[in-house]
């Protein structure tokens, strides 16, 4: 019957009459009378599992896969039962499952088909990460969250939400009801999250000492690159903390932390230059990972991004200014284009660029097809260099046209260094 009724909800959705309703409709509409009622029934088919387990959300325009899966770990080191749900993974009772996401949170009869599953496998806990769209549509309607963190909140999402206030209220959602809300101190919009936190336990992390949780306070090394990092770890270390878990056994278990697909993987070769993969895909994404990457060695860093069509067109100008003053060389190309024109999408990232000193010094490149654009940075690429490629992280997927095409960004990379290396 649960599957049915999912299943239901999903071939509507597809119809002519669904995609009329949907074209039709403003998107309060589309909440009220499609999500709400889905989330509804979906709490009611499962009975309302989160209210038999600690549910602990993540969200935040970047770091919540990485947070939420180092707050995972740091409960299954402290010996808790504990499940997790992010955008690239699930794991449940020891078992890992293939959520086939991508970039978004689940429909509400999967939510609650990942709390039942774990309930019924003795979980104490789960984490959740929870996206803006799904709490604005309110597909975690029903979810008891315990715990909310929000690592941050900077530009992205504007095609859907139009403005940053209205961003930051669906990001806020997450903190009704909760018991403790975990915040960044360090974000411009700290002191506006904190109004919605009346009544609830609230711990701070960030770099400032007067946050509870900061790197001084709670040294730590971590295998994984980045300063953004280390925030994410401090906000995992904090939500761990309001369990009672001890700090020394959330370091510990961090400083094991090995990293994430398509999150600064780094793809080896022996070719005497580096490769990174990341996720990186809005301004503040892509200004993290490429000062991370900027003191990584002495030679040149080398960017291949791009943006994703039918997405926040104003980031779009604010991701090429800081490509073209943290990177030495910039390869654009193509990021799930959808059914926008990928030379369109290109030109108003250049646009953004602070000035066009990398067209005339011929260090800025554009090819749209990101298999020859990969390869053209990796040939770029000499000793002491690095190559950082960014957008896609851990996705399997491109979108051209209403088409998704296999994709790989660690695939096409490490094809391309074998090429280059036989054909030295």
């Amino acid at each position: 019957m649960r599957k049915n009724i999912a299943e239901f909800w999903r071939i509507f959705k597809t119809t002519p009459l669904g995609k009329l309703v949907r074209f039709l409709s403003p998107q309060w509409l589309v909440n009220l009378l499609e999500h709400f009622p889905a989330a509804f029934l979906a709490n009611i088919v499962y009975g309302f599992p989160s209210r038999k387990i600690s549910v602990i959300g993540v969200t935040g325009t970047d770091g919540k896969t990485t947070t939420s899966n180092m707050i995972y770990q740091i409960l299954e080191d402290a010996g808790k039962s504990v499940a997790l749900v992010s955008t690239i993974n699930a794991k449940i009772g020891g078992e890992e499952i293939d959520t086939g996401f991508h970039v978004t949170s689940p429909h509400s009869f999967m939510v609650q088909e990942f709390i039942k599953k774990a309930v019924d496998r003795g979980c104490e806990y789960i984490v959740l990460e929870v996206t803006s769209h799904s709490l604005d549509q309110g597909r975690f309607w029903g979810v008891k969250f315990k715990i909310g963190v929000i690592t941050n909140i900077t530009h992205e999402h504007l095609d859907y939400h139009k403005t940053m206030n209205n961003y930051l209220e669906a990001k806020a959602k997450l903190l009704r009801g909760v018991e403790v809300a975990v915040l960044n101190h360090d974000d411009a919009n700290f002191k506006k999250l904190l109004k919605f936190t009346r009544g609830k336990k609230v711990f701070t992390f960030g770099n400032d000492k007067r946050a509870d949780f900061y790197p001084g306070k709670y040294p730590l090394k971590l295998k994984v690159l980045g300063d953004y990092n280390v925030s994410n770890a401090m906000a995992a270390i904090a939500a761990a903390s309001s369990l009672g878990i001890d700090a020394r056994i959330a370091i510990k278990s961090l400083e094991d932390f090995r990293g994430l697909s398509g999150r600064m993987e780094e793809i080896k070769n022996n070719l005497g230059f580096k490769i990174f993969i990341d996720f990186a895909h809005t301004p503040n994404g892509l200004e993290q990972a490429l000062s991370a990457l900027r003191g990584r060695d002495r030679g040149k860093l080398i960017a291949v991004f791009g943006c994703a069509g039918a997405r926040d067109v104003e980031k779009r100008p604010m991701m090429g200014a800081v490509a073209s003053r943290l990177a030495d060389i910039v390869v654009l190309t193509d990021e799930d284009p959808r059914f926008e024109d990928p030379q369109k999408i290109i030109t108003q990232i250049v646009a953004g660029m602070e000035s066009r000193k990398m067209v005339n010094n011929k260090t800025l490149f554009i090819e749209s097809d990101r298999t020859k654009a990969i390869a053209l940075a990796i040939k770029l690429a000499g000793k002491g260099d690095v190559v950082g490629i960014f957008g896609k992280g851990h996705e399997k997927s491109m979108s051209y046209r209403g088409v998704e095409k296999p994709w790989s960004d660690q695939e096409a990379a490490r094809k391309a260094c074998l090429l280059l290396y036989h054909g030295r």
